[in-house]
């Protein structure tokens, strides 16, 4: 009796174990779901979708959403996208989006916008509501020299023909930025923008820079404009100072030149005057030579002295006289 009692339990647990198992890897409740909301797919579908490694509910629960909606997609379509990594719940909002709002897209290319990484939801709404992109502070100068500083708010509607393969937000904000300073940049006075902002946003719209994106461009509106620095004045400001730099360089070489050419004469000086003491230290050589050979008497040797010396007493009375003038 003890081991009937044995048995029997096992073959409970065992039934209830595979009871579990049953449920776990075939939703049964899934399907039922799915049943009654006029979704028909079969019990071997889902079976199979737990053998591709597919979560059934993320491809049920989009079809009941789907079916609901009035729109007929196939199970094999949503079960490819999800198995390309595609996220099948909003590619079936967006679709479900599109068509209340009477826009016209295709399962095939709301799955491309998808797949490459843009939010066809989001796609939709954008296109339905449009979007106000502002961009950061933009500085640029006008003729006069004056800095204007412009930001600008920019609507747009997403272009769900060129959402695949079209450029962003950030290339909108880089070309309404490069047709700001364009157009502030040929105003001949920084007035002129002041008075009249209109022209900027109206410029910038009529240049189409809307192209290649995946945005159309609504309206450029002007939220602010400020005055900045006076760019022409610093830069002659810059200017001037490097031209006095450039002047100071010239005139310390031409110092520097000056001092050298000077050194060189008193160099040259010197030297006269060490040639002219190496002379005069020759001369009482040249008169003894002269005495001792009989070229020269003593008498002529005297009347030379005395000639050195009148010299030299006129040379200082001369000198005498000079400091007595600067005296008085």
């Amino acid at each position: 009796m003890p081991g009937q009692i044995i048995f029997t339990t096992g073959i409970a647990l065992l039934i209830i174990i595979l009871v579990i198992l049953f449920f776990t890897f075939i939703p049964v409740g899934l399907w039922i779901t799915a049943y009654f909301a006029g979704v028909r797919i079969g019990i071997s579908t889902l079976i199979g979708m737990r053998l591709r490694r597919v979560v059934p509910s993320r491809i049920v629960n989009p079809m009941i959403k789907a079916t609901k909606a009035g729109l007929t997609l196939g199970v094999d379509k949503l079960e490819a996208h999800y198995l390309a990594g595609g996220n099948v719940n909003t590619l079936v909002d967006a679709l479900i989006a599109a068509q209340r709002a009477n826009i016209p897209l295709e399962f095939e290319r709301a799955a491309a916008i998808d797949l490459a990484g843009r939010n066809v939801l989001e796609a939709v709404q954008v296109s339905v509501n449009p979007k106000v992109i502002e961009t950061p502070q933009i500085a640029a100068v006008a003729k006069d020299g004056i800095e204007v500083i412009v930001m600008a708010r920019v609507t747009v509607r997403a272009n769900i023909e060129r959402l695949v393969g079209g450029a962003g937000e950030e290339t909108i904000i880089a070309r309404v930025g490069e047709g700001i300073v364009t157009t502030v940049g040929s105003s001949n006075s920084h007035k002129d923008v002041l008075e009249n902002p209109d022209s900027i946003s109206q410029t910038v719209l009529d240049k189409g820079l809307d192209s290649g994106t995946a945005f159309e461009i609504l309206s450029i509106d002007i939220a602010d404009v400020d005055v900045g620095r006076n760019i022409g004045a610093q830069l002659q400001t810059d200017q001037a100072e490097a031209d006095k730099r450039i002047a100071q360089a010239k005139a310390e070489e031409r110092r520097a030149m000056a001092v050298a050419k000077e050194q060189e004469m008193v160099a040259e000086v010197q030297a006269m005057k060490a040639r002219v003491v190496e002379a005069e230290a020759k001369v009482p050589l040249a008169i003894a030579s002269s005495l001792e050979e009989g070229k020269i008497g003593f008498m002529d040797y005297y009347n030379m002295k005395n000639i050195l010396a009148d010299t030299d007493m006129r040379s200082s009375i001369s000198k005498m006289a000079d400091e007595d003038n600067k005296r008085d």
